[in-house]
């Protein structure tokens, strides 16, 4: 479905929310990239460690350092932390060609862009696709080792049954001696976490209040912004942190491209993100089920973050 169906179908159900996945207009995009750079969001700088410390053990872990190996990215973007392995990779001598995958032609074309002038020795094949349809792409272009890079936490935006879906299916497009680097944020302090996603400064506000700006733009509505706040949650039992908009007021709002009146109590609710909190023992038990063995844990110094390199065998 597109858009249009997506806020109808979200709009319409008894607790409102938004897919995620709309966030990443131009202007989500931007907001996105502050919102790495936010001393308090310390994922990035988790991972960006984790790539700048441990990327020759990544490799070596991986042990296909002397033979030629594709390197696919799900959700490349620009690639910022990305970079980091790929330098450390390159100083180690790995013989590899780069595959950034995402829905963005746009990012693609930046990202190709800025890597051939940073390594200009590397190939890069970008595939503006979905994950799965890019994976059996290359798996009809190319038989070599694949190690495949799912990073930053996204997969902490996936439903628990989508989680495994995911890792199935993951599991079913690669070849025996294929392995996949995952990176997801572990359970620690709950304040830590929350303010990751309640700045100071408001950018991740104004990032979740985007998605309204989009639809009003987009599918024609009338969205009064200033009537609904930015609200975060985070349980420490379940690791599941949320975020909300929240309305201040009893509201109608319209939607021309749909058609549709959408009414909002004061207080009501629409949920717009999940970020998943995991504890590695968690993680294994997803990837054993489908059949992954697990190579090794890579951890940032505070142990806050953790990329798991697993193999198909």
């Amino acid at each position: 479905m597109g858009l249009a169906e997506d806020v109808a179908a979200g709009l319409s159900s008894e607790v409102k929310y938004l897919l995620s996945k709309y966030f990443y207009d131009a202007e989500g995009d931007r907001l996105f990239q502050e919102i790495m750079k936010m001393p308090e969001y310390y994922l990035t700088d988790c991972e960006y460690e984790i790539f700048s410390t441990r990327g020759a053990d990544i490799l070596k872990a991986f042990s296909k350092e002397s033979k030629p190996f594709d390197l696919l990215e799900f959700g490349s973007g620009d690639g910022t932390k990305t970079r980091i392995l790929l330098r450390r990779l390159l100083e180690n001598g790995a013989d590899f060609r780069y595959v950034p995958i995402d829905i963005s032609g746009d990012v693609l074309d930046n990202l190709k862009g800025d890597l051939a002038k940073e390594f200009p020795g590397l190939v890069v094949r970008p595939e503006n696709a979905d994950y799965f349809s890019a994976l059996d792409n290359l798996q009809v272009e190319s038989d070599r080792p694949k190690l495949v890079l799912f990073i930053g936490s996204s997969i902490g935006n996936f439903r628990e049954a989508v989680i495994h879906r995911f890792m199935e299916e993951l599991f079913n497009k690669l070849n025996s001696g294929d392995e996949v680097l995952l990176g997801y944020d572990l359970m620690k302090n709950p304040h830590t976490i929350l303010d990751a996603y309640n700045d100071r400064t408001g950018i991740t506000k104004a990032f979740n209040l985007n998605i309204l700006r989009r639809i009003n733009r987009e599918l024609k509505a009338d969205f009064n912004i200033e009537a609904f706040e930015h609200y975060p949650h985070y349980d420490p039992e379940t690791g599941l942190a949320k975020s909300y908009l929240v309305s201040l007021k009893q509201q109608t709002v319209k939607i021309d491209a749909l058609e549709q009146h959408f009414k909002f109590e004061v207080g009501e609710v629409i949920h717009t993100e999940i970020s998943r909190k995991f504890r590695v023992e968690n993680i294994e038990k997803y990837f054993q089920g489908v059949g992954f063995e697990v190579v090794e844990h890579f951890y940032d110094c505070k142990h806050y973050f953790v990329d798991t390199l697993v193999k198909k065998p």
